[in-house]
C-alpha cells in the first residue's frame, strides 16, 4: 500500500438517527466523529472533495420499499462524492488519482476500486462529475431521448426547469432540434435564467398562477414531451396540454415527497385515451450503457459553452444537511454541491 500523508484522528459523517416524517428535521440526524477509515485490500482511501445532495436522497430515508435499499438507522448516508485518492491498496488507482463514488456524507471514504471511477480534472472541474457530466446530465439525457423518445421539431414542457436535471433537458431538446421548449420554476429570477441564459424559448413562475393556464399560454399548440420533476399539478396540466402521440417522462416528484397522506392523482387521464399519450417512469441506473455516447455528445458541448450549466456550492461538511434540506426546499439554481 502506498504511503499515507498524514490524516486526521477522525472522520466525521452524518448518520440518519430516525425517519422523517413529512418535512426532514434536523434531529432526525446527526454530524458525529467515527474513527478514519483503512482501505482494505483492494481499496482506496479518499478525501471527500466535492458531495451532492439530491431529491431522490428523501425517499433512502423512509423505510418504504423502493428501488434502492433505505439508509440504515444510525449509520452514515449515501451520496455522489468525488475526490482525491490518498492511499491505495489496489491495482490501476494511484495516490492523487481523482475518482468518482458513491460514500458521501463524510470528509474521507474507504472504497473497492471496482466502485471507484477516475475521472480528469484537467479536463473539467470535478464538481461537474456530479452534475452536468455525472448522474444528473446522464438523467437528463436518458430521460429526454430513450424514455420519452424525443424527436426534432417536438414542443418539450419541462418542469423544475431550473434544477439540475431541468436545465440541462432544456438545453439538450434546443441543441437537438426542439422546435419549443418551455420551463416552469419558482421564481421569477429562475425563469429570467431559464429564457436568458439556457435558452428556453419561454419560462413560467409556477406560484404565479394555475399551471395548466399558464402552460396553454406558452404553448398554445400543445406540447409533444413533458419532461416531469415536480408531478401534481403540472404533470396533470402536462396531460391537459399532450398532442396526440405525446410522451411523459417521469423523472421525479419533488412536490409530494414530503406529504404525509397519499397525493391525489391527475384527474384529467382519460386524455391519454383520445392523444394516444403515454406516461412512462425511468431510473438513471437503468441506462449506463448510454454513459459513452452521454460523454461524447455531451462532453465538447460543456467545454464549447453550448451547454451552460450553474451550481449552488455550500460549504463545510457541517452545512451538508441544510444543502440537502435546501434542495428540497427549492433554494439551488442547478446543482446543488458541498465544498469540503
Amino acid at each position: 500500500m502506498a504511503d499515507t500523508p498524514a490524516l486526521p484522528a477522525v472522520n466525521r459523517e452524518w448518520h440518519l438517527l430516525s425517519r422523517p416524517v413529512g418535512w426532514p428535521q434536523p434531529e432526525d440526524f446527526a454530524l458525529v466523529e467515527a474513527p478514519m477509515p483503512t482501505p482494505g485490500e483492494g481499496q482506496v482511501l479518499v478525501r471527500n472533495q466535492y458531495l451532492s445532495v439530491d431529491p431522490y436522497m428523501r425517499g433512502r430515508m423512509s423505510a418504504a420499499k423502493s428501488y434502492v435499499a433505505p439508509f440504515e438507522l444510525g449509520k452514515v448516508m449515501q451520496g455522489g462524492a468525488v475526490g482525491e485518492v490518498v492511499a491505495s491498496n489496489a491495482e490501476g488507482i494511484a495516490v492523487g488519482d481523482h475518482v468518482l463514488h458513491f460514500f458521501g456524507w463524510r470528509e474521507y471514504a474507504a472504497v473497492d476500486a471496482k466502485n471507484a471511477v477516475k475521472v480528469d480534472p484537467d479536463a473539467a472541474p470535478l464538481s461537474t462529475y456530479l452534475g452536468v457530466l455525472g448522474m444528473t446530465g446522464l438523467t437528463a439525457y436518458a430521460g429526454l431521448l430513450r424514455t420519452a423518445a424525443f424527436k426534432e421539431g417536438d414542443v418539450v414542457f419541462v418542469s423544475g426547469a431550473a434544477g439540475a436535471v431541468g436545465s440541462q433537458v432544456g438545453q439538450i431538446a434546443k441543441l437537438k432540434g426542439a422546435s419549443r421548449v418551455i420551463g416552469s420554476a419558482g421564481s421569477d429570477e429562475k425563469v429570467k435564467l431559464l429564457v436568458e441564459e439556457y435558452g428556453f424559448d419561454a419560462a413560467f413562475n409556477y406560484k404565479a398562477g394555475p399551471v395548466g393556464e399558464q402552460l396553454r399560454a406558452a404553448a398554445p399548440d400543445g406540447i409533444d414531451v413533458y419532461f416531469d420533476n415536480v408531478g401534481g399539478d403540472h404533470l396533470e396540466a402536462a396531460i391537459g396540454s399532450l398532442n396526440q402521440g405525446g410522451r411523459i417522462a417521469v423523472c421525479g416528484m419533488i412536490s409530494v415527497y414530503n406529504n404525509t397522506e397519499p397525493a391525489p392523482g391527475p384527474r384529467n387521464l382519460t386524455r391519454l385515451i383520445q392523444t394516444r399519450g403515454r406516461i412512462e417512469g425511468f431510473l438513471v441506473g437503468d441506462h449506463y450503457d448510454l454513459q459513452p455516447q452521454f460523454f461524447q455528445e455531451v462532453g465538447p458541448w460543456v467545454a464549447s459553452g453550448a451547454l451552460k450549466y450553474r451550481e449552488t456550492v455550500v460549504e463545510g461538511i457541517e452545512n451538508n444537511l441544510e444543502a440537502f434540506l435546501g434542495v428540497l426546499r427549492g433554494d439551488n439554481t442547478g446543482k446543488m454541491i458541498v465544498k469540503l
